[in-house]
């Protein structure tokens, strides 16, 4: 079987993607809540497409290409480059929202490492890390491989858009649970996509995402933080 079908299976990287990592990642829609409340999202095939499609024109051209070179400057203790690329990151996100979702993601999670890691490459983190700034550097600290670590992303992401799909549109576990499938053949393609990527070529523009998240701060009713 081709690796680009398959789930990365570090027993490491399995810790980083679990869903019982203390990051707080199920408080956050990403934007979701507002497009199921705005009817942009309302059964099955609209989730899917909602969510594979965030999938496939987000990830690869900004959060997993800065995961890459974060990694790789993280390898090269150039310690500057990774603040640069965190700071593009932080940058990108096109909400208040969207961007204190990524720092207190990347925030927890940087707090969990330095008791989990305890090595240098946690040391030269940002003081305010986005969530790929301290996935990246947990898995080069542990030796996985950058390829896998895209993937292992990709798939925090997907599987934390479809626990709020299920609870907001809502949809069945088994609906949850088609979209998942299908997200598991696509995770390493889009690492492959993102590795891909050169250093001007970092960023994209997704204007439903950016209107979607914006509304949700003045939103009346919420469950989620974004």
């Amino acid at each position: 079987m081709k690796k680009s079908s398959q789930i990365p299976i570090d027993p490491r990287l399995w810790l980083l993607i679990s869903p019982a990592l203390p990051v707080g990642g199920y408080s956050y829609s990403h934007g979701l809540e507002h497009a199921v409340a705005a009817g942009w999202v309302s059964n099955l095939s609209d989730a899917r497409d909602w969510i594979t499609g965030l999938a496939r024109d987000v990830l690869p051209r900004l959060d997993l290409p800065v995961l890459a070179k974060i990694y790789r400057c993280a390898e090269g203790d150039d310690a500057p480059g990774i603040v640069r690329w965190n700071a593009v990151l932080l940058a990108s996100r096109e909400s208040a929202e969207l961007q204190r979702e990524d720092a207190e993601m990347g925030e927890a999670l940087k707090r969990l490492l330095t008791d989990l890691v305890r090595g240098d490459a946690i040391e030269i983190l940002p003081e305010k890390s986005a969530f790929a700034t301290s996935f990246a550097v947990a898995c080069l600290q542990w030796g996985i491989d950058v390829a896998d670590a895209c993937a292992g992303y990709a798939w925090v992401w997907c599987e934390n858009q479809v626990a709020a799909a299920v609870k907001l549109v809502p949809l069945g576990q088994t609906d949850g649970q088609k979209i998942l499938l299908e997200m598991v053949q696509q995770v390493h393609e889009l690492a492959e996509l993102a590795l891909a990527v050169s250093d001007d070529d970092v960023g994209m523009t997704c204007p439903a995402l950016a209107i979607a998240s914006a509304a949700h701060e003045t939103q009346y009713s919420r469950q989620f933080r974004s």
